[in-house]
């Protein structure tokens, strides 16, 4: 499984749309709205790379409100909290 974090600028006036157009967008787990430099990130789960690439550069890139993007892939994970909480509800 690939793991990543998209950062990302929208118009500031269409956050919260865009947030709600990723969050049914298969392979983005979470849409979290931030403070800081960016204005929504998306913790992004799929299985090759391949996918990673066509979310991003297909998907992702016909919302014309998302200005920039910066994603971060995720090596190794420290904290088994998430996969835990999925398991005890018979994920």
């Amino acid at each position: 499984m690939v793991t990543s974090f998209i950062l990302m600028n929208v118009e500031r006036t269409k956050i919260n749309e865009v947030a709600e157009q990723l969050e049914g967008t298969p392979g983005i787990s979470e849409v979290y709205s931030v403070s800081g430099n960016y204005d929504l990130i998306a913790i992004v789960r799929v299985a090759t790379n391949e996918d990673l690439a066509n979310l991003v550069t297909n998907k992702m890139r016909a919302i014309k409100e998302i200005e920039k993007t910066e994603t971060m892939l995720a090596f190794k994970a420290y904290s088994r909290h998430d996969l835990e909480a999925m398991f005890s509800v018979g994920m």
